[in-house]
């Protein structure tokens, strides 16, 4: 039986996944759960084979869970399901050691082959999400550069930015100018919105 965890913050998305995988003969929803904060105490609890993950979650991301769980459960698989086909998103979850990206706007027949070939082993990729992926390129952010992109989405000033990171305002100043540069963009707000389109934050 395979045992399988779900994170996903629509309640509804949620339940039926559960419900249809349910259905499989040979598949068994050992964990729900709707915030990314949950994720790493849930699988550390149930252990399961395979862990569903949402990208984007209240708290902790999907991405990030997938790689405290990659290191902590190295036994279990990781599938990012998402609707959000960033290229950006990929790279990353291919880092934090997940086994798949599939996006949530297929039939769930492919979301159990793709459980299947995880488990057997394979990567398994969107396809036209590893086209994009590839014709993008690697994320040219540095990481202190996507934190102070990420820290600036939501209209932040450069002392509050500062404050949050433990960082003084010109080394803020600086980061944001690199992050400027390396996105091609004329300013922070374009910076940002460029980088998130792209799924490098």
């Amino acid at each position: 039986m395979i045992r399988i965890l779900i994170a996903e913050d629509q309640g509804m998305v949620r339940d039926a996944l559960a419900t249809l995988l349910g259905m499989e003969p040979d598949m068994q929803i050992v964990a729900q759960v709707a915030t990314g904060d949950e994720i790493v105490s849930a699988a550390q609890a149930a252990r399961p084979d395979v862990a569903l993950l949402d990208v984007e979650m209240p708290g902790t991301d999907g991405l990030s869970a997938a790689a405290v769980l990659h290191r902590e459960l190295p036994g279990c698989h990781l599938l990012i399901l998402t609707t959000f086909g960033r290229p950006g998103y990929l790279r990353r979850a291919m880092d934090s050691g997940a086994s798949g990206f599939v996006l949530k706007d297929g039939p769930v027949e492919d979301l159990v082959r793709a459980i299947h070939q995880i488990l057997g082993g394979r990567k398994v990729i969107d396809p036209t999400l590893a086209a994009a992926a590839l014709s993008t390129g690697p994320n040219p952010l540095s990481v202190r550069e996507r934190d102070v992109l990420t820290a600036a989405t939501d209209g932040s000033t450069v002392a509050e930015i500062a404050g949050r990171l433990y960082l003084s305002e010109g080394t803020v100043r600086n980061y944001l100018s690199a992050a400027i540069g390396k996105t091609g963009t004329r300013n922070r707000l374009e910076a940002t919105r460029t980088a998130t389109d792209n799924g490098w934050i």
